[in-house]
């Protein structure tokens, strides 16, 4: 068939069957390079419409196309939409039983339906290989191509096998789409499917409807409270790293009277299945998750993505705000985080059981995160960088909007650095900051650090400001995370430099904290414990009563009942969080903190 006559049969198609009256920016040059035979892989931002640039070619060719996709909701819901807009499709899954699964196959076979959604595992055995040899399709479509890929995030090793497709297929087009794929992944993927020889189009990764911000984690309650508050009645998507917070969360924003729903792995099938059609069918639900949740949502009112934690790359942060927005209405997305999200991403990259490499180009992705939360010029054009694209600056993230100010902080810097080459580059962050502080820490006493020439030269600033320091230290590559060493912190050449005095330290200015409201003599000493927390509290008594029993002191001196009242409530989960809590005071921290930290986590039911 003649090139342009297949462009005007496509064109008819988008009117006929899609009820469009044109093909948004980009589509038509994808539409007409397939249509040409050419194998390519398209990089488009969520939204943007990949899906018709497949459909429309596989309705114009004359033979099957065969769609290869990760999730089996996803399939449905496309083969779904194509049959209510009378296109047939079929598609064949586990998640089908076995007379559903025949009877669109033989649709296939008898060429009545021109497009067939699989997945990796079907597709790639000999048996289904082989039937598909007989029918000679004329196109490959590989959705969610970043899976393929183990430069990439979400790598899945079924569809490394995707590769082999090639060679069974030597006259088939192949085409590639995914929204999130930087330059390696995007040569990964063309050198997998078709050997390299095809087009690779990046459409653009600019979401200019939604407006960026980062903050630093504070209080994570209020700071997700104020967030949602701004936004009752809209839905949202608040992302948690575990699944225990996951259902905190939920319970959390549930008790403070939003409709809000859990979704994690740990969760029944069936369960997660009739959150997630909630969550898409009514309004102003706020889905709770964990990444569990997201590939292939296709909700296109959610107005808001919150971060209760550091994702692990840029790549899985563009792809999760990727869900909010997609009617290209405006949107808000927003990230918080603190020192313990860099320790523990570091943690889950150092123990990933691929190769030097791969660990290496992780912590590379995520050190370019890391940039971008501590960033001091628009937000955007970081993002967008990173992705090899340039943009102006957007007037529409926290930065653009309001401006932070720089200081120099060379001195401070090298405050720091010196605690820390003092010290034998052998402690983390709080200890760090206790030596700068002037603590009285029994650690600090023990290991005579109170004699450092650094000891005490940074009481002038609070702990919050130090901790900021640090964390834009950290992602300017002036410290790195030594996880082999429990998060011990170590000086990089940049560092080093500024201790000499040959480079300086510019930062943001860290935010002032906020003061402590002091409790007036009378009031009382503690809030009352909802009832749901009695036996934790009884527990930590229980372990109060074991220390002062052993150490010969009355239980008070251990601690108070407000202090364990107060621990009930927080639910500290780090040394960093216990040490905010009333009547926990270094000496405390270090001799007891971590026994209660494990009997928090315990809980009620903990020994």
């Amino acid at each position: 068939m003649d090139a342009n006559i297949r462009q005007t049969e496509a064109e008819d198609l988008l009117h006929s069957v899609f009820g469009m009256q044109a093909f948004r920016p980009g589509q038509a040059d994808i539409v007409a390079g397939l249509l040409a035979r050419r194998n390519m892989l398209v990089v488009m931002p969520t939204g943007a419409g990949k899906s018709l640039c497949y459909q429309i070619p596989a309705l114009v060719f004359d033979r099957l196309t065969v769609v290869i996709s990760p999730l089996v909701a996803l399939m449905d819901d496309q083969v779904a939409a194509l049959r209510a807009l009378g296109v047939d499709a079929a598609c064949i899954h586990s998640g089908r039983d076995r007379d559903a699964n025949v009877a669109d196959w033989k649709r296939v076979q008898s060429g009545a339906c021109k497009l067939l959604y699989m997945s990796p595992e079907r597709l790639m055995t000999d048996r289904m290989l082989s039937a598909l040899q007989k029918l000679d399709p004329a196109m490959f479509v590989v959705d969610e191509a970043h899976c393929i890929s183990k430069w990439g995030m979400n790598f899945r090793p079924e569809y490394e096998a995707l590769s082999g497709l090639k060679t069974a297929f030597p006259d088939a087009v192949f085409s590639a789409f995914t929204a999130t794929a930087d330059e390696a992944t995007r040569r990964d993927i063309a050198a997998k499917l078709f050997d390299g020889r095809g087009e690779t189009i990046v459409h653009g990764f600019d979401r200019p409807n939604l407006h960026l911000a980062v903050e630093p984690k504070a209080d994570w309650r209020r700071q997700l409270l104020d967030f949602i508050g701004e936004r009752t009645g809209q839905s949202g998507i608040v992302y948690c790293l575990s699944r225990r917070l996951t259902e905190e969360v939920s319970a959390f924003l549930n008790d403070k009277g939003h409709r809000a729903l859990p979704y994690h792995a740990g969760l029944s099938a069936e369960l997660r299945r009739d959150n997630q059609e909630v969550f898409m069918a009514e309004d102003g639900v706020i889905m709770v998750a964990t990444i569990a949740f997201g590939m292939g949502i296709d909700k296109p009112d959610i107005r808001y993505v919150f971060h209760l934690n550091l994702p692990g790359s840029m790549e899985a942060y563009y792809q999760e705000i990727g869900r909010a927005g997609r009617d290209g209405a405006a949107a808000d997305v927003k990230l918080i985080y603190g020192l313990d999200d860099i320790r523990m991403r570091r943690q889950f990259i150092d123990q990933d059981g691929e190769d030097d490499d791969h660990r290496r180009r992780e912590h590379k992705r995520l050190d370019a995160l890391l940039a971008y939360c501590e960033a001091t010029t628009c937000r955007r054009v970081t993002l967008l960088s990173y992705f090899d694209e340039t943009t102006e600056p957007c007037g529409n993230c926290d930065i653009c909007l309001d401006p932070p100010k720089l200081i120099d902080a060379t001195v401070q810097a090298q405050m720091l650095f010196s605690a820390a080459l003092r010290t034998g580059q052998a402690f983390g962050a709080a200890h760090l900051i206790d030596i700068l502080r002037g603590a009285a820490t029994q650690k600090i006493k023990d290991r005579g650090h109170d004699q450092l020439p650094t000891y005490g030269v940074g009481a002038a600033h609070a702990k919050g400001y130090w901790q900021s320091f640090i964390r834009q230290a950290l992602a300017g590559g002036y410290l790195s995370v030594d996880i082999d060493g429990y998060g011990s912190l170590k000086l990089t050449e940049r560092a080093e430099a500024v201790l000499k005095g040959d480079g300086e330290f510019l930062i943001r200015e860290p935010a002032p904290e906020k003061p402590v409201k002091t409790r007036s003599r009378g009031a009382a000493a503690a809030p009352d414990l909802p009832p749901e927390l009695s036996g934790l509290l009884a527990g930590l008594k229980k372990l109060r009563q074991e220390l002062a029993k052993a150490r010969g002191v009355p239980a008070y001196v251990v601690f108070s009942d407000a202090t364990l009242r107060e621990m009930c409530l927080s639910r500290p989960s780090n040394l960093e969080q216990m040490a905010d809590i009333n009547g926990v005071g270094p000496k405390k921290l270090e001799e007891y903190g971590l026994m209660f930290l494990e009997r928090l986590s315990a809980g009620a039911d903990g020994p």
